[in-house]
């Protein structure tokens, strides 16, 4: 099992910037990579950030000129790295971690950002 844990959203102002964390504990070396994803009200479900455990990240069209992904082994975490924010951005931010071998991801519980216009 591999818990994880959201933070760093909050409320920030248009232009402003955002490092959300995902903490991870547990069977971390089942995990082959992560993602990040974005719920915003009235819309599905969007798929923000892929990172691989090789290293390998892969940002969305929608935010590549803005946002970042890293990942610290020692932290145990992965992080996004949101700059130039736009009132559009606002929603709640959720992370999960895939195994391939299992059936379906892990996921934390989010967390939310509001920028302000």
């Amino acid at each position: 099992q591999v818990q994880l844990v959201e933070s760093g959203g909050g409320l920030v102002h248009e232009g402003g910037s955002l490092n959300l964390s995902c903490t991870m504990s547990g069977a971390i070396h089942t995990i082959d990579g992560w993602n990040w994803y974005r719920q915003s009200p009235g819309k599905q479900r969007e798929l923000l950030a892929t990172f691989a455990k090789t290293g390998l990240s892969r940002l969305s069209d929608s935010v590549k000129e803005r946002f970042a992904v890293a990942r610290s082994a020692a932290q145990n975490a992965v992080f996004l790295q949101m700059t130039n924010l736009k009132p559009e951005d606002t929603g709640d931010y959720l992370c999960n971690a895939v195994d391939v071998g299992r059936p379906s991801p892990y996921w934390g519980q989010g967390t939310h950002v509001t920028v302000s216009g």
